[in-house]
């Protein structure tokens, strides 16, 4: 059964990569994704490079496979190996730039994902100042989901130090990152 499993996900990345439909890639993402969830897949995840998969997608300009790749290395993430691989191949900027997406999905996901990526090695790009102002801005957003899990990141990831050197950096600036679409 467990090597059915590698030749299951195996297909679903040559499908991905050969695929010319754009609706196709994004269900063998989503796939992909939901596969992300189970530690059992983990190691065949990585060997079939789906880490760097989803790393990739974080540029695209379609949404939907932005929000799946997210979603996916959402899930990655808990597992060690996965984290330091994510830390090491330089994926916190694309999560980072994430926070940017309209789609609430995509963001909710970023953050979560910034949350679970902070070590102290990786701490200080994890919470750098914008990020903190971003997630001011998220705390005072209308969807109660993404202003309390901003809110979490605020006060578990940051230091009070942090949140008062971007609430003032707030005051004086009026550019910054829109708050996502409902």
């Amino acid at each position: 059964m467990e090597l059915g499993r590698l030749e299951y996900l195996q297909a679903l990345v040559t499908e991905f990569q050969v695929t010319d439909s754009p609706e196709a890639k994004e269900q063998v993402l989503a796939n992909l994704a939901n596969f992300a969830y189970d530690p059992k897949n983990y190691e065949y995840l990585r060997q079939l490079q789906v880490l760097d998969l989803f790393l990739d997608m974080l540029t695209e300009d379609n949404e939907s496979l932005v929000e799946f790749a997210m979603g996916g290395l959402c899930n990655l993430c808990l597992d060690k190996t996965n984290k330091e691989y994510i830390l090491e191949a330089n994926g916190v900027e694309p999560i980072i730039n994430c926070l940017s997406s309209s789609n609430e999905e995509t963001v909710m996901s970023a953050v979560t994902t910034l949350m679970y990526l902070t070590t102290p090695q990786s701490r200080q790009q994890t919470t750098a100042l914008p990020v903190v102002e971003c997630m001011l801005r998220f705390s005072l957003s209308a969807s109660r989901r993404l202003s309390n899990l901003a809110t979490v990141f605020l006060e578990d990831y940051c230091t009070p130090l942090q949140v008062e050197e971007a609430k003032n950096l707030s005051k004086h600036t009026a550019v910054g990152i829109p708050l996502p679409k409902d």
